[in-house]
C-alpha cells in the first residue's frame, strides 16, 4: 500500500473502487459515540459528503446519537468494504455543519424521506406501528404542496479527523496498516504524516 499526499486522497480512491465493488451502500459507516457515563454506542450511518474539512454525515439531533454528539463531540468511524478486503478507521471532533450544507442536502432527498423526518421522534419510545404511519399521514397531509421545510432538529455532522488508519488483507494475517496523523503546521494549517503499523 502506497502512502497518498493527504488520506483524504487515499480515502477518495478506495471509496471510488469500492462503489465499483461493493453490492450495497459503498458509503456505509460504523459510527461510534459516547454517552454521559463514557459508554460507547455504535451504528451503521451513511456518509454523504467528504473533503478536506472531514467526513459529512445526517441525523436528527434530538435522536441518541445527536444528543450524545452535541454533549460530547467526538467520534469515531469505520468503513468496511469486505469485497476489496479493506477497511478504514477515522477519530476525531464532530462539529455542525452550516445550515446552507444541511438545507441543500435535506432538498436534494426524497420526499418520502423529508417527510419521515418531521414524522420520526427518533430513539424514543414509539407506541406502536400505527402511531409512526398516523405521524406520517399527518405531516404528508400537512406539506401536501409545495416544498418540504428542514426540520429545525434535523441537520448534519461533520467528524474532522485526527487520524485515518487504512487497513487492507493480505496472506497470512500479515496485513498492510497505514496511519495517517494530522499536526498543526507553523502557519496555522493541518500538517499530515503517514506510519506504517505491525498488522
Amino acid at each position: 500500500m502506497e502512502a497518498f499526499p493527504t488520506p483524504f486522497a487515499h480515502f477518495a480512491a478506495w471509496l471510488a473502487e469500492a462503489e465499483k465493488s461493493e453490492p450495497n451502500d459503498p458509503n456505509a459507516m460504523a459510527l461510534a459515540s459516547a454517552d454521559a457515563d463514557g459508554l460507547p454506542n455504535l451504528r451503521m450511518v451513511l456518509l454523504k459528503a467528504h473533503d478536506e474539512r472531514g467526513f459529512v454525515f445526517y441525523t436528527n439531533y434530538e435522536s441518541q446519537k445527536g444528543r450524545e454528539l452535541l454533549a460530547n463531540p467526538q467520534a469515531a468511524a469505520l468503513f468496511h468494504w469486505k469485497s476489496l478486503r479493506r477497511q478504514v478507521r477515522i477519530r476525531g471532533s464532530v462539529s455542525p455543519v452550516s445550515d446552507a450544507e444541511a438545507d441543500a442536502y435535506f432538498a436534494s432527498r426524497p420526499r418520502d424521506s423529508q417527510i419521515g423526518a418531521w414524522a420520526s421522534q427518533q430513539s424514543r419510545p414509539l407506541e406502536s406501528r400505527f402511531a409512526l404511519e398516523a405521524a406520517v399521514a399527518k405531516y404528508a397531509a400537512k406539506y401536501l404542496v409545495g416544498a418540504v421545510p428542514r426540520p429545525p432538529y434535523w441537520s448534519g455532522f461533520r467528524i474532522s479527523p485526527i487520524s485515518i488508519e487504512f487497513w487492507a488483507d493480505r496472506p497470512f494475517r500479515l496485513h498492510d496498516r497505514l496511519v495517517y496523523r494530522r499536526s498543526e503546521s507553523p502557519d496555522g494549517k493541518a500538517a499530515w504524516t503517514s506510519r506504517r503499523l505491525f498488522p
